[in-house]
């Protein structure tokens, strides 16, 4: 398939972003120094966007004063570095998302994202009425659903692009991806709209027609995501040999962290983040959930530099 990227508008999000990810220290509450060193870490990486508050930075856990506090750290670091950022105003309730909107619009972010009301799934109308009601609320911010494989409420390829021409600051969308035939899919229903998917399925999807990731490798290593972003875009082989060698790395060392310790989506992002060493961050997770301990983190550091060599 030929570059597929230059079919976007200019102000549509593409490559690889990174997480903006909590620092929490040994008392429960947010290190504001180390996430800002992060942040200016993250953002010093060469990835081509950074984003605050999907979920490896917690959003769900977070009071109103530190959704402030961090998506005018993230604005002002991004600004210093040139970066483009997008605040994640992702919020079970509607009404507290759209008034988050409003209070970040002035941050001017590239775009927001946004999840769907999660409390009890919305309808189509609802849906239409919530979306509506963030374009309303902030006419000037372009807005990307984040549509998870967990969320109460998962839009067709068909929902996505009516929702698209009913409300065109809808740029973009975070979805699971899936096989050719959806790929076929979203290639005819949504041309022009920027499709990012996970990060370790980038080399099928970029392939296919996907435009990027709000990465899940660049918890591990931003460099490293960079690199083998490079090998996609020029078509070799190796690209998906480590598209492989990545998805092996995580099967094998990663995700039976859930299994043994109970643990989130968060906090596997926060292991890796921790294992890759590139930041300032370590493996816990605000109130009340849990973390993969800190000494499972020097074997799963050891392991990801034993599969991965070029990225360290």
């Amino acid at each position: 398939m030929s570059d597929h990227l230059a079919a976007l508008p200019e102000h549509a999000p593409r490559g690889i972003w990174g997480a903006v990810m909590l620092a929490v220290g040994p008392d429960g509450n947010i290190d504001w120094s180390a996430t800002q060193e992060a942040v200016a870490r993250l953002c010093a990486s060469g990835v081509h966007g950074v984003y605050s508050n999907g979920t490896a930075c917690e959003f769900h856990c977070q009071t109103e004063a530190e959704f402030d506090r961090l998506s005018e750290m993230v604005a002002d670091v991004a600004d210093a570095a040139e970066i483009p950022f997008q605040i994640g105003i992702c919020q079970a309730n509607p009404r507290v998302a759209r008034e988050r909107l409003k209070r970040v619009a002035g941050l001017r972010p590239s775009a927001v994202q946004f999840t769907l009301p999660d409390w009890w799934p919305p309808s189509d109308g609802e849906v239409l009425r919530f979306v509506s009601g963030l374009a309303e609320a902030a006419p000037d911010t372009p807005l990307v659903l984040y549509n998870p494989p967990h969320a109460k409420r998962r839009l067709s390829l068909e929902a996505i692009a009516a929702l698209r021409t009913a409300v065109p600051s809808v740029i973009g969308a975070k979805l699971p991806g899936g096989d050719a035939n959806w790929y076929a899919d979203m290639r005819r229903k949504l041309p022009g709209f920027s499709v990012f998917v996970p990060g370790h399925t980038l080399a099928t999807g970029y392939a296919n027609g996907a435009h990027g990731s709000y990465s899940n490798v660049a918890c591990l290593s931003p460099t490293g995501a960079l690199q083998w972003w490079a090998q996609i875009r020029a078509g070799e082989q190796a690209a998906v040999e480590m598209q492989a060698r990545i998805q092996a790395f995580l099967a094998d060392h990663v995700l039976p962290f859930r299994s043994r310790f109970a643990v989130s989506d968060a906090a596997l992002d926060k292991a890796m983040a921790a294992a890759g060493g590139w930041g300032s961050i370590r493996p816990r997770l605000l109130w009340p959930y849990s973390s993969v301990p800190d000494e499972d983190i020097p074997p799963l550091a050891a392991a990801a530099r034993a599969a991965l060599p070029e990225w360290f």
